[in-house]
């Protein structure tokens, strides 16, 4: 029976509660920096040799969306009345905002060193220490707007400018392509700094700290960050149901993009699942 994500702002105080709970309980395990660990060996970028299968590339989307999904029953493994909730950053767009609570996700970093020093993940409370990164910082950081080089959370008309376009992704499947809603949600775009942040690449850099680079999942907005992604690739394929998940097949043998790029009928890795399978999430979830 498919179970509802939630829009955060909508979350009750228990079960507020129950989510920071379970995030802790699987901190404790060891589960959770393994998801850490999972990403951060995915986040293959354009320059780099071998399979793209997280970022930059088609299957961004439905590789996020197996990624929520474990996440996810590993939580209900904790508390089955757990969801993951979604973050609509076009809307709550403050500091201050949901998720930004004492009790839910804690607050900015101090302006010193960017540490969090609020709610259940600050490393004061003994409960979120860093252990899987690409630096050796062991807290975590938060630098909400980018205090020295502010910059805006995306608006409804940045989301509509992805939602619009009607072809999944186009060649040849990378950061550098200008059309097709995967890369415009993604949000790769030309030139340098903040102008060529769209979309997902731009809430990133907004929340700053943990949650630019690879190691981002060290940060549990993360999560709420993706499941609005994801959600809005929901609706996208409302929108325009005669499109689907593109490459339909994989690239040719003279491609530069062969091996390098997911189809819609191969498996996406860690996991024995494809693009197909994963087209259609209404068996699992909805969204409130």
């Amino acid at each position: 029976m498919a179970y509802t994500r939630k829009d955060v702002t909508t979350l009750t105080s228990s079960e507020r509660r129950r989510f920071v709970n379970a995030l802790l309980t699987l901190k404790r395990r060891g589960e959770y920096d393994e998801f850490v660990r999972l990403h951060i060996e995915y986040y293959v970028a354009d320059g780099e040799r071998g399979l793209r299968a997280a970022h930059m590339a088609p299957s961004f989307l439905p590789w996020h969306r197996q990624f929520l999904l474990e996440l996810e029953r590993a939580l209900q493994r904790v508390d089955p009345a757990v969801t993951v909730p979604y973050w609509d950053w076009t809307r709550d767009r403050g500091p201050t905002s949901v998720p930004w609570t004492r009790d839910l996700l804690g607050g900015n970093g101090r302006r010193s060193d960017r540490q969090v020093m609020t709610g259940p993940f600050a490393y004061a409370e003994g409960n979120w220490t860093i252990r899987e990164n690409v630096t050796d910082v062991r807290f975590l950081t938060r630098d909400l707007g980018r205090a020295r080089d502010p910059i805006e959370l995306p608006t409804k008309s940045d989301v509509e400018w992805a939602l619009k376009d009607p072809a999944y992704d186009v060649p040849p499947w990378d950061s550098t392509v200008g059309k097709g809603f995967r890369n415009k949600l993604e949000g790769w775009g030309a030139g340098r700094g903040s102008v060529s942040w769209r979309n997902h690449n731009r809430v990133h850099r907004w929340v700053g700290g943990a949650m630019v680079g690879g190691a981002s999942v060290n940060d549990p907005v993360f999560w709420l960050h993706h499941a609005f992604v994801d959600l809005l690739w929901s609706q996208w394929q409302r929108r325009h149901r005669e499109h689907r998940y593109l490459p339909a097949r994989p690239p040719g043998r003279n491609d530069p993009q062969r091996g390098r790029v997911l189809a819609r009928h191969e498996p996406l890795p860690p996991w024995n699942v494809t693009p197909d399978q994963l087209e259609d999430h209404g068996r699992f979830y909805r969204y409130g």
